[in-house]
């Protein structure tokens, strides 16, 4: 009689740990068909003085290739995905194109074992930004304003002679002694004039008497 009591106790109880078992498993299996973020390096809110090369996200569930999406965008909304995301197990993986300094957010879409997507994002900051390109070396000088184009002046012309200033006589081709040879026949004319008018004198005089 003991014994029978003893079996019937036994078999309620194991009864009674299914039940509890059963119970507790229950609630967590819709729980666990839904996909989630762990993870992520940079974490949310970080704030970094050097790029990292690339962002990666941890989920609870692998996240499917052809479900998940991830984009990352910098100051001013622009594009800042380096690549294509890799997968690993349940982490993922996004090349990072750092730009200026400034908020950057890390969107993310994955899918999830009961065909609902799960949708977040991260958010982290860059205290430093990429430098500016430096300008060009071979860049072409800027031309030189032309002498007679936007000249709000008079402009002179380089053969003219400057106001004021003197006139040079134009060179005759002369030389010194063209000129000396001139000189001497006019004194010789002027002496065959003054001989000749002394000897009509003469003999006007040398007449009258």
């Amino acid at each position: 009689m003991g014994g029978s009591v003893a079996r019937v106790a036994r078999t309620r109880l194991a009864v009674l740990g299914v039940a509890v078992g059963v119970s507790v498993a229950l609630p967590a299996t819709p729980a666990a068909a839904h996909n989630s973020l762990t993870g992520s390096d940079p974490r949310n809110g970080a704030r970094l003085a050097a790029a990292p090369k690339r962002i990666e996200l941890r989920f609870l569930a692998t996240p499917a290739p052809g479900t998940t999406k991830i984009t990352v965008t910098g100051p001013g909304n622009v594009p800042a995905t380096g690549g294509v995301p890799t997968f690993s197990g349940n982490r993922v993986s996004v090349p990072f194109k750092a730009g200026a300094a400034g908020l950057y957010i890390v969107d993310y879409r994955v899918g999830s074992v009961d065909g609902h997507p799960v949708t977040g994002e991260i958010r982290f900051s860059l205290t430093t930004g990429t430098p500016a390109a430096p300008p060009s070396a071979t860049a072409p000088p800027s031309a030189a304003p032309s002498a007679g184009a936007g000249a709000t002046g008079p402009t002179t012309s380089p053969t003219a002679p400057a106001s004021g200033s003197p006139v040079s006589p134009a060179p005759t081709g002369e030389s010194s002694e063209e000129r000396g040879a001139g000189w001497f026949w006019l004194l010789a004319a002027v002496v065959v004039l003054l001989l000749l008018g002394g000897g009509l004198l003469l003999r006007r005089r040398t007449t009258r008497r």
